[in-house]
């Protein structure tokens, strides 16, 4: 039964596919911006709502709470996210490159709809709005299956924006959640190759490596996000101090915050007593080399592990490292090519480190907390690509899209 369920579900949404791939800008930034009005009017249900998951989800620790958590203010948020996309450059019909051949035949390459994209999430709900609104105005159908922890939530947030698309009378099956805890379902959908073009899991690796392996769809993944500052010999290190707090205290929860910290040897002994009482006093728990032990007698023994966890969570990785280049092959072998900084005034170090390191966002002298679709000026996204194909990074309103090839002629035959 689920499966026919799902199956006419995948159906549905091909065929409305078809008609969002026409739709006018000013139709799609009209149900945009009805969205947004819908999602402040539906604040009290939606946040009944989510009051019952926090309520089903105790002891899951306080990270994961934080990620499920909504309030007034992130359902404003989430409702400026719906306009700022509306306010967005539509990419569909763009032409990206245009010539003519000697035989007279003028060839344009424009931009295009995906088609059905299925998305699988754990936790977050304000990824449900955020998916619906950059699918929508990029063209394409959205298949949401969110985590069973946010049901409720996801359920009240689709039913405002699903009343919005009755309204406006935008075809049936461009906005779908699937609203069942039974987990067959995400399996069920990974087969609908005939229907769904693309799949898009955000959440933890286990739900990311499981994708991967059953999915008989292309996958964009969105794997963890084990993010590093490196504090350069030649960095301001009042600056380094400041970077290096924001991105891992502002909100440890988030796959864009920092969980490694590696320090120049030379600037140590000036740099490591400060921020790391800092941090204590913030209540990050630091696992260390032997160096950093040794200015920070408490700081637990750091492992080979250690550098490899995405913790989520108030602790820190922290080592001290020999020189740039030490810097940059421990990003590359520890990191999970996410988001990485460097701190300095040294020209020809930034721009070492930012050539040299394999990761979607490299930053200079900026915390690590500015990789998300909004603050990149997206409006919002997809969620962070890992892959080098077809996306990298935040993925937003032209990374959802593909090309075709329009091809004019006057009569021509090959011969």
């Amino acid at each position: 039964m689920l499966k026919k369920e799902l199956e006419n579900v995948a159906k549905e949404a091909l065929r409305a596919s078809r008609a969002l791939a026409v739709l006018s800008t000013s139709a799609k930034n009209a149900v945009l911006k009805d969205m947004a009005r819908a999602l402040l009017s539906s604040k009290a249900v939606i946040l009944k709502a989510n009051k019952k998951d926090i309520a089903l989800s105790r002891g899951k620790g306080r990270a994961f709470i934080d990620r499920l958590t909504l309030t007034p203010e992130r359902i404003k948020q989430m409702a400026g996210s719906l306009l700022d996309i509306a306010k967005l450059k539509d990419p569909i019909g763009e032409v990206m490159r245009q010539w003519k051949r000697p035989n007279g035949l003028r060839i344009n390459k424009v931009r295009s709809p995906i088609g059905v994209i299925a998305i699988i999430y754990e936790s977050r709900p304000n990824v449900t709005s955020d998916c619906i609104g950059l699918c929508f105005k990029s063209g394409n159908s959205v298949i949401l299956r969110g985590g069973s922890e946010s049901l409720n939530s996801n359920i009240a947030i689709y039913n405002a924006l699903s009343h919005v698309m009755r309204k406006h009378r935008v075809p049936c099956g461009a906005i779908n959640l699937i609203a069942t805890r039974e987990r067959k379902a995400v399996d069920i959908l990974l087969k609908l190759n005939d229907y769904i073009d693309l799949v898009i899991p955000r959440g933890g690796e286990e739900l990311i490596n499981k994708v991967v392996r059953s999915s008989r769809i292309p996958v964009i993944k969105h794997y963890k996000g084990i993010c590093h500052v490196y504090v350069d010999d030649w960095a301001d290190l009042n600056m380094a101090e400041r970077i290096c707090f924001n991105a891992k205290v502002e909100r440890p929860g988030v796959c864009n915050a920092m969980e490694s910290m590696l320090v120049h040897r030379d600037v140590a002994a000036r740099f490591l007593p400060g921020m790391l009482k800092k941090f204590r006093d913030a209540g990050v728990e630091i696992r260390g080399c032997a160096l950093t032990r040794k200015i920070a007698k408490w700081a637990k023994a750091a492992t080979e592990k250690d550098y490899r966890t995405e913790y989520l969570d108030l602790i820190l990785s922290v080592k001290v490292v020999n020189d740039l280049d030490e810097a940059i092959l421990h990003i590359n072998d520890h990191g999970s090519r996410h988001s990485d900084t460097i701190v300095t005034e040294d020209k020809d170090n930034a721009l070492k480190f930012l050539a040299r390191v394999d990761s979607a966002c490299v930053y200079v002298n900026a915390s690590t907390r500015f990789t998300d679709g909004n603050q990149f000026g997206m409006g919002a996204e997809i969620g962070i690509s890992t892959d080098k194909l077809h996306a990298r990074g935040p993925m937003g309103l032209e990374e959802l899209t593909t090309y075709k090839y329009m091809v004019f002629g006057s009569g021509q035959i090959r011969e």
